[in-house]
């Protein structure tokens, strides 16, 4: 008898052991779901923002870093960043490259301007693919900027001039 007594008990003692790691299994594959569930409700609210910021040309793209044609692949400090305002572009970038002819108007200042657009042009190469092809002119020169917005709020500016080398951004768009 005593024999049986302990088996049972030993029977227990292992339903027991596998029984907590099972429970916890089945919260994690719980607590998954609905993490996955919340993941899919963010990524649909993140592309209905991108999609309403686009159609009304209202983007502010916070650059993260920079890509120089000299100098290579550069991170910025927070504080930079493009916004398009229906038909106004305000530029508050970077630059690192080397200037081709000097400006007569002015000094240099950087891709720093708020300037009306010349022309802009939209287009949607792929599903999750925004983009802008907009040309404006400052005082200094003429500038052609390509802005690619992906519907998860990701961007890249490409900016080339008359008078500069082409330089490109990378950041994130600041969704309301």
């Amino acid at each position: 008898m005593n024999t049986d007594t302990s088996s049972t008990m030993h029977y227990k003692y292992m339903n027991h052991k596998l029984l907590l790691p099972m429970m916890a299994l089945l919260m994690a594959l719980l607590t998954g779901c609905a993490t996955q569930q919340e993941r899919a409700q963010r990524r649909a609210q993140t592309q209905q923002a991108v999609r309403e910021a686009v159609e009304k040309r209202q983007l502010h793209i916070d650059i993260t870093s920079m890509n120089t044609l000299r100098y290579g692949s550069r991170m910025v400090t927070p504080d930079f960043y493009l916004e398009l305002r229906g038909d106004t572009l305000l530029s508050y970038l970077p630059y690192l490259g080397q200037a081709h002819q000097a400006p007569m108007a002015s000094p240099p200042r950087g891709l720093n301007f708020k300037e009306r657009i010349g022309r802009i042009e939209e287009s949607r190469p792929k599903e999750h693919l925004y983009c802008f092809d907009i040309d404006v002119k400052t005082e200094e020169d003429d500038y052609h900027y390509r802005i690619e917005v992906w519907d998860m709020g990701k961007a890249s500016i490409r900016v080339r001039s008359q008078h500069r080398d082409a330089i490109s951004f990378d950041g994130d768009c600041l969704l309301p």
